[in-house]
Order: structure tokens, then sequence, then C-alpha cells
């Protein structure tokens, strides 16, 4: 367990910053003033005089808290309800394990406060990160779930169950995420984009291979006796022994291939921009203008240069698996035009489906075989549900389980469907 500790000085304000929710709250009005003063959120001759706060339980990473504050003047930035985010959680080494993952969402919040911002994220009020020892904090406006026409949070993984249609809401998010791909590669969001985020092929794009040969035929294997004991939970053509013998015989293609392929991945500046590393729709926010669903992105954890395949599948990963079935090509067709029309270059779509299926061969067999285990230890009766819409799968213990279920279906049916192993072949000759 790492050794607790009260404050640590921010690399970027100079402050001493508070490392975990009882420093703030005993560091209180005056520490507030001067820290949203420092960010520029504050009127210079303006003061905190009072703030109230409640825990926020959940998520993957540090402690949280909701809070409001009181100012000496009004402010209508101030006076709505915030969010502040640790990067720390000295209770869960797991939990507390993730905490460089605010390493660039700090320098992303203080990024975001441009006037013309091309994305909607939540208001930046404050944000501070050391980088040595991992110990941030970032406060936010709060999403007003469910108020003033924003629509209730939604979970991921739901879709057959919150949505009559959950096109127009994968349209909003990817919409988002070429936007903000468009204004990097245009220059609109500065020049020192490129320094505050430089890319970093090992978290911009597929995730390394962390399994020996032996652990992951071992995940293979787990993977057909799950198609042979549930076949009923995934579609019919990735439960057959055929697709996954090639399924088998493709991952031993992109493990003897990995170097080139990764150096595929990186290798064209045309598809790698600043973006959201998981714009699922539970990271997301909606409303409708004129009948059309808008978004905004929440939770910017890992953000950086990534390449669109790590992008793409961050966000579309948990899609209805209708969405991959039928709408795939016009959603990457959607991200491109936007991402043109907003200031990025012209891509063929035929390359960004190949920079996808390739990108997914390779994160898949980094990280997605491990998902039958994984689902038969998170739900140990998995076998007894009907289908994949068993109301076994609705409450909130379920969601490890089901989430990787469908995500794990989504990456084999597009694996069938595009036949990755000869993608692959084409590329490594």
């Amino acid at each position: 367990m790492s050794e607790r500790f009260d404050f640590i000085r921010g690399d970027a304000t100079g402050l001493d910053i508070p490392a975990h929710p009882e420093a703030l709250l005993s560091a209180g009005p005056d520490w507030l003033t001067t820290a949203l003063h420092a960010f520029g959120t504050l009127a210079p001759d303006n003061h905190v005089t009072a703030l109230r706060a409640e825990h926020c339980p959940g998520g993957s990473t540090g402690k949280k808290l909701f809070l409001r504050l009181e100012t000496e003047r009004p402010e209508p930035a101030l006076a709505q309800p915030l969010f502040a985010k640790f990067s720390r959680d000295f209770d869960d080494e797991r939990r507390d394990w993730q905490r460089t993952e605010m390493a660039g969402e700090a320098r992303f919040v203080a990024l975001s406060r441009q006037s013309a911002f091309p994305i909607r994220v939540p208001r930046g009020i404050f944000a501070d990160y050391h980088e040595v020892s991992g110990t941030g904090l970032v406060i936010t406006e709060r999403v007003a779930y469910g108020e003033d026409g924003i629509e209730l949070h939604r979970r991921k993984c739901l879709d057959w169950q919150t949505m009559a249609d959950p096109l127009p809401y994968y349209r909003a998010t990817t919409s988002a995420l070429a936007r903000l791909a468009g204004a990097h590669k245009s220059g609109a969001l500065g020049s020192e984009v490129e320094a505050l985020f430089p890319l970093d092929p090992a978290t911009g794009s597929a995730d390394p291979f962390r399994y020996s040969p032996s652990e992951l035929a071992e995940q293979l294997q787990q993977g057909r006796d799950f198609a042979r004991d549930c076949p009923h939970l995934m579609p019919p053509e990735i439960c057959d022994p055929s697709f996954l013998a090639r399924l088998e015989s493709d991952v031993a293609l992109v493990v003897e291939h990995e170097a080139p392929l990764r150096q595929y991945l990186t290798s064209d500046p045309a598809m790698i921009a600043l973006n959201h590393w998981n714009s699922h729709i539970d990271n997301a926010w909606f409303w409708r203008e004129g009948g059309t669903v808008q978004c905004g992105l929440i939770d910017w954890g890992r953000v950086g240069q990534l390449t669109f395949g790590a992008a793409l599948w961050g966000g579309l990963s948990a899609a209805h698996l209708g969405v991959w079935d039928r709408h795939i090509d016009s959603l990457l067709a959607h991200f491109l035009g936007e991402y043109h029309s907003h200031g990025g270059p012209l891509v063929p779509l035929a390359d960004l489906k190949r920079h996808l299926a390739v990108h997914m061969a390779v994160m898949g067999t980094a990280r997605m075989f491990s998902a039958p285990e994984i689902i038969r230890f998170r739900m140990p009766a998995i076998h007894t549900a009907s289908r994949p819409q068993d109301p076994m799968f609705l409450p909130v213990e379920a969601d490890p389980a089901r989430n990787y279920l469908s995500c794990y279906t989504a990456l084999l049916k597009h694996w069938s469907r595009e036949d990755f192993g000869a993608r692959i072949r084409e590329l490594v000759g």
C-alpha cells in the first residue's frame, strides 16, 4: 500500500494540492480561493467563503467528491454543482495503481477552457498534477443528468434495454471524437498540443502483449469451451468450430508479426490525434437540439494522442451488436467526414477500415481473450442465462460480466466479418 500524505506541490500551478478528500476539506475555502485564482476561474477580488461536500461512490480510479461552493460575490460557473476527482486512493491499492491516468487529464482540463473548444466537456474549474508521485486533483462542473433537457445517465452494454434506436447516440459520440481530432490537426487547439500530449505508441495504440504463448493458448481454449457451454449467449457464426480454428491461426499470425503490425498502426500521422480513450456512452451525456442527439464527453483519464483504431474501438466496443452489424461502415464514414470538415486531412474509408481491423486484432490478442475466464469468474451461473438480454445481466453487480460478454462478442463478430487474418496477410506478405 502506498504511503499516505496530505499535500504535494503541483507541477502546473506550483501550489500544494490536496492528495485526498479529507485534505481538501481541511484546507477549505482559503485553499480553494488560492487555487481558483491561480487557475483563473475566480475573479482576483472574489473569494470562496464556504463549501459543502458529498462522497461520490464508484469509478475505477481515485476518490471523488460532489462539491458546492459559496463565493463572496456571485460567480455563475461556481454556483453550479461541481465534481472533484483525485488521482489517488490510499485505501485501495488496485485503484491507486491507476493514478497515472490523470497525467494527461489535468493538462486536458486546462486546454479545454479555450473559448472555441470544438466539443462539449465539463467546464474546468481547477486541475493540477504531480508527475513523479502520480498525485493530482481535477475539479469540473458536475453534469446534471436528468435535468434541464439532459438525459439520464446511460450504462454501457445495455443499449438493448434503454434505447429504442442506439444509432443516433453513437453518431453523436463519433462526431465528438472526429471534431476533436480535426481541431488538433488543423492547429485550432494551439501549437502546444504536441508538447503537452506527445504520442506514446505504448499508450496511444494497441496494448502490449502480456501473455506467454502457453497462456494465450489457454485463453483461446477457454474461448472454445465458453462457445461450447454458452452457445445461446453469442451469435452462431462465432461459436462455429471452423471460425474458432481460423481465429487461433489468425492470432498466431498476429503474434508472429507483432512488430510490423504495431509499426503500421502508428505510421500514418493522418490517423493519429488528440482524443478520448474510452468514449463509451457511460462516459457521455446527451441532449437533443432540433431533434438531433448531441453529446458531451466526461472522464478524460488517459487522454492523449491516439491512433484512430484505439479511439474508435474505445468508443464503439460497447455498442449494441446491431450497430456493428448494420451501421459500422456508415459510422466510420461519418467520422471521416466530420474529421475532414473540422480541419483534418482526407482519409479513405478503406484505409480506416483496414486500420481498425488491424488495431482490433492486435488489441484483442493483447487483452480480450481473457474475457471468457473473467465472465465466468464474475458470473459463475452465466450458463443459466437464457439469452444475452436475460434479466440477470441488469443489476449493477452484473456489469463486468455483461460488459465483457458484449465487447468480446463485438470483437469476434467483426473479426469474422472483416476477415482479420486476410487483412494482416495483405500487410505482412
